[in-house]
């Protein structure tokens, strides 16, 4: 059975029990958190840049309708195409009439959340095109057939033995698990997609309004041969990613790739004006911009608002004990993570199981703690368990267990016949004061951890106690 097929309750439990899949995430995750911790300590004021970037966020979506308005009409001044999408299925008709048109065979494509949540590659493919991932994380998930399972790191679930056997089984790679070796064997296989492609297909981290200039992040090197060595490049930009200024762009600069990986900056950060001009050496014939609402628009009006203030840095999820855990496809979407349990009930409300999602947090905080951005994600995750409680999408278990501690808890006679059981009970399933094995349903939590009993005196009859002796001593 493929991940697709499995409930979220059966891919959580798939990831808790993959080894591999542990050893991989941790790894990775603990080294993400370490270097951004790192890296924002040599700041003078972290605080004051995080508070910066937010409200350079929120200004710009305050004002989105205007600035997305005068980034359309810049890229246009400078000889560029601008196209509004609705949808994902209106990305994918504009690409594939383009391609067609242009007699376009092979697009190379550079890393893209946007193009992965609208499931671009699939929709390409199905038309006869080939599409050939150039990021080296996304090309191992491209011949793995999966999907990403980090916002930043695709392939941070793959061990070096996973991909040896990937190139091996892809690209004839002799067995060898030395990375110089296989990113060498990568490189080889990469470097005639980039010769022989028609279009290239990028993303983009910031489309500035003031210069109608895109912004691109990366580490590689692939997304600037991308969007220079094909005669094509066509760029897909969630509508929300619009700053106003070069001085605004600054701000998130400092932040993203600090968050990200803990690097000051990115290897490659670049700016990109429409297509080649007659007197420069490189650069498209064509450039297209793919302008992405895809309910975003609807999200901005509603309580929700504040998800979009994202610039995908993946923070929430190295810290996150869950993801942690699971890694990110146990998501079921393309975005995991805190912030994926947020926004994929919102931009892919056709997932059957995403109501499941904002109860996989334990609600720490921690990731609202090392957002650049200072999203609070604990109260998105709350609303939205409100919302699915709403729509009915709660267990009827839930509901009755909910009934009976709203009882208890509002009833003092229950409480402490209550607090009574539970001792008593809890006191019989000890043994050296912990409890290794409860009865259904409250066994899922000990199969992986143990559960201490509750105490035998309460906080209050502990504390009427003591109460009691100062006023003897008095």
């Amino acid at each position: 059975m493929t991940q697709a097929n499995l409930t979220f309750h059966e891919r959580v439990d798939a990831a808790l029990h993959d080894e591999t899949l542990q050893t991989a995430i941790s790894r990775a995750t603990t080294r993400f958190v370490g270097n951004r911790a790192n890296a924002l300590a040599a700041l003078t004021d972290e605080a004051a840049l995080r508070d910066q970037a937010r409200a350079v966020r929120a200004k710009a979506l305050a004002r989105l309708d205007e600035l997305l308005i005068r980034l359309s009409d810049n890229v246009t001044a400078q000889g560029g195409h601008v196209h509004w999408a609705e949808d994902g299925a209106a990305v994918s008709r504009y690409i594939a009439d383009l391609a067609q048109d242009r007699g376009v065979r092979l697009i190379a494509k550079s890393k893209s959340m946007a193009s992965e949540e609208i499931h671009l590659n699939q929709a390409l493919e199905a038309l006869g095109m080939e599409i050939a991932e150039t990021d080296l994380g996304e090309y191992i998930i491209q011949l793995a057939g999966e999907t990403p399972s980090h916002i930043v790191g695709p392939a941070i679930h793959k061990t070096r033995q996973q991909v040896s056997s990937l190139f091996e089984q892809h690209l004839g790679m002799s067995p060898t698990d030395d990375v110089p070796t296989m990113t060498r064997t990568a490189r080889e296989a990469l470097r005639r997609q980039f010769l022989q492609a028609d279009m290239g297909i990028s993303g983009v981290n910031f489309g500035v309004a003031d210069s109608g200039a895109i912004v691109l992040v990366e580490n590689e090197g692939n997304g600037r041969l991308t969007t220079t060595l094909p005669r094509i490049h066509v760029a897909v930009m969630g509508i929300e990613r619009v700053v106003e200024s070069l001085d605004d762009l600054k701000i998130l600069l400092q932040v993203l790739a600090r968050s990200a990986t803990g690097q000051k900056l990115s290897v490659y950060t670049s700016l990109l004006s429409g297509p080649a001009r007659p007197q420069e050496p490189d650069g498209p014939e064509e450039f297209h911009l793919i302008l992405l609402d895809n309910g975003r628009s609807t999200i901005l009006g509603g309580p929700y608002a504040e998800s979009l203030l994202c610039i995908r840095c993946g923070a929430c999820l190295n810290i996150c004990p869950v993801y942690q855990a699971i890694g990110g496809h146990a998501y079921g979407g393309v975005y995991s993570g805190p912030i994926g349990a947020v926004l994929t009930p919102l931009l892919q409300p056709e997932l059957p199981d995403q109501h499941h999602l904002p109860y996989a947090s334990s609600l720490c905080g921690a990731c609202q703690e090392v957002c650049p951005v200072r999203i609070p994600i604990p109260d998105l995750l709350l609303r939205l368990r409100a919302d699915a409680v709403a729509a009915g999408k709660a267990a009827p278990g839930e509901h009755l267990a909910m009934r009976g501690w709203q009882i208890m808890m509002s009833n003092p006679a229950f409480y402490r016949a209550g607090s009574k059981l539970a001792a008593l009970g809890s006191g019989l399933l000890a043994k050296d004061g912990r409890i290794e094995q409860l009865p259904p349903p409250l066994d899922t939590w000990t199969n992986r951890r143990d559960f201490p009993p509750v105490a035998r005196k309460t906080f209050t009859a502990r504390w009427e106690e003591r109460q009691q002796e100062q006023a003897r001593e008095e």
